[in-house]
Parts: C-alpha cells; sequence; structure tokens
C-alpha cells in the first residue's frame, strides 16, 4: 500500500512542481517551511485531498485549481502573505474544499473577512478551524447579497491581485548550471525511481548548481521526508500544534 503522506517541507522550494513524479499516489502533500509564493502548479491529482503550506511567502492562488486538485478537502495556508479577501475567489471553485486556514495572513483582518469567505465557499466548514455556523452562514449571505454587499463585493474586486497566466515560471535568478545540465537533471527527474531521488534532484535545480558534480545517482537517505501511512484527518491536532510552536518562535523573535 502507498503512503499517503509526501513531504518535500522545509527546502526553501520557490514554487510547486514536478509533482507528476508522485504519480497521484498520496492524500496529502506537506510543502511547508518553504519559499512558496504562487499556489498553482499542479497536474493532475485525483488523490489528493490535503495540502499543507505552513509558513511560506504565498500571495497568489492559480485559477481553475479544480481542474487539477479536483478533491482537495483541505488547504492550511497559515502565516502566509495573502492580503485581499479578492485573492480567495480561486479557492470557491474546489467542490469539495471543507477546512481553510488562513491564521497570520494579512487578508485575515480584513473587514467582513469571515462573512465573506463563508458567503463565496457555501460547503465549507472549518475557516481557521472554527467551525462556520449556520447562522454566521446566514447572515453572511443576507449581507452579500444586499445593495450595500454588492457594493463591498465590487470593492473587493478591485482590489485582488490578478493572477497571470503561466506565471509558474522560476524567478530570474544566477545559476551555474548550463542548459545540458538543466536538460540532464530535468530527463533524470522524470526516470527516477523513488520520492528521495525526486527530491535530490529537485533541490539541484532550484539551487542552481551540482553539489561537487556528483553523478545523478539514487540515494536511500529519506533527507527529513515525513512519509507515513496517516490520513490527512488525524493531522489537525498537530497542524494547531505547529501553529502554536509559531507563535512561541514569533513571541522569541525568531
Amino acid at each position: 500500500m502507498s503512503n499517503s503522506n509526501h513531504s518535500p517541507s522545509g527546502y526553501k522550494i520557490p514554487q510547486i512542481e514536478n509533482l507528476g513524479a508522485t504519480l497521484d499516489q498520496f492524500d496529502t502533500i506537506d510543502f511547508s517551511d518553504n519559499d512558496i509564493r504562487k499556489l498553482d502548479g499542479f497536474p493532475l491529482l485525483k488523490r489528493l485531498k490535503c495540502i499543507l503550506l505552513n509558513n511560506n511567502r504565498i500571495v497568489r492562488i492559480g485559477e481553475n485549481l479544480e481542474h487539477y486538485i479536483p478533491n482537495l478537502e483541505s488547504v492550511i495556508l497559515t502565516n502566509n502573505n495573502i492580503s485581499e479577501l479578492g485573492d480567495l475567489d480561486p479557492l470557491s471553485t474546489l467542490p469539495k474544499l471543507r477546512t481553510l486556514s488562513l491564521m497570520h495572513n494579512p487578508v485575515a483582518n480584513k473587514n467582513h473577512y469571515r462573512a465573506y469567505v463563508a458567503f463565496k465557499m457555501p460547503e465549507l466548514r472549518l475557516l481557521d478551524f472554527r467551525k462556520i455556523k449556520q447562522k454566521e452562514r446566514d447572515e453572511a449571505n443576507a449581507l452579500f447579497k444586499s445593495r450595500k454587499g454588492k457594493e463591498i463585493q465590487r470593492e473587493i474586486a478591485k482590489k485582488a491581485k490578478t493572477f497571470v497566466p503561466g506565471g509558474n515560471m522560476p524567478d530570474p535568478k544566477v545559476t551555474n548550471l548550463t542548459p545540458q545540465e538543466i536538460h540532464k537533471i530535468r530527463e533524470a527527474i522524470k526516470n527516477a525511481s523513488s520520492l528521495q531521488e525526486v527530491e535530490r534532484l529537485t533541490r539541484m535545480l532550484q539551487s542552481g548548481q551540482i553539489p561537487g558534480q556528483k553523478p545523478l545517482q539514487p540515494v536511500t537517505q529519506t533527507n527529513g521526508q515525513r512519509l507515513t501511512n496517516r490520513s490527512p484527518d488525524r493531522r489537525w491536532n498537530e497542524v494547531e500544534d505547529e501553529d502554536e510552536e509559531m507563535d512561541t518562535d514569533q513571541a522569541n523573535g525568531q
């Protein structure tokens, strides 16, 4: 039986890519503690139900995610940089989204934050680990269907960032790799026989150099991966614990 959790966390990768190499084996993918700026770049992953993106730099969410991750139920975006309510609209097209965390994002401090999310995502059950009660949803619907609410929605739409198609490109940076070496690593990623190998090769590509010019051989170490058979539903206490640890670190100036 395949693992249910894939964890390329803590490697400071700047974007989501190469997930096709996972062959859609995972219920949960943990991208925590990286430098990801856009929530996009997914191949078709029908099995994926939960994605953990704590402690990244996400400011934008890609359009049409429902075509690539149609069964996604939980998105944990704690401690990112999403700033406008309209930036959340692409999440509203995910048909099975039930749990969303936007704690420690600027957007969570906006006026009408919970009401807007409850209105735009009628199937959502937990927002920032607090249940959306029916009364709260009814009040949100009444507000945003009113004349005043429609004006608020127009203002929200004006402030939203426009997602640029094809924006999932690497940030320009100095690289020590030749085009031939880049092609060689990409081919090796395609032919990799293990997830450890995929992640090692991906880190080479992101770092812009081949450390010590070592041959592209498989590795047996897990390199800090957390591959488990636990289901996403059993992780929420852990997620909340992570948030508490993050708060403690921030309080200590870390």
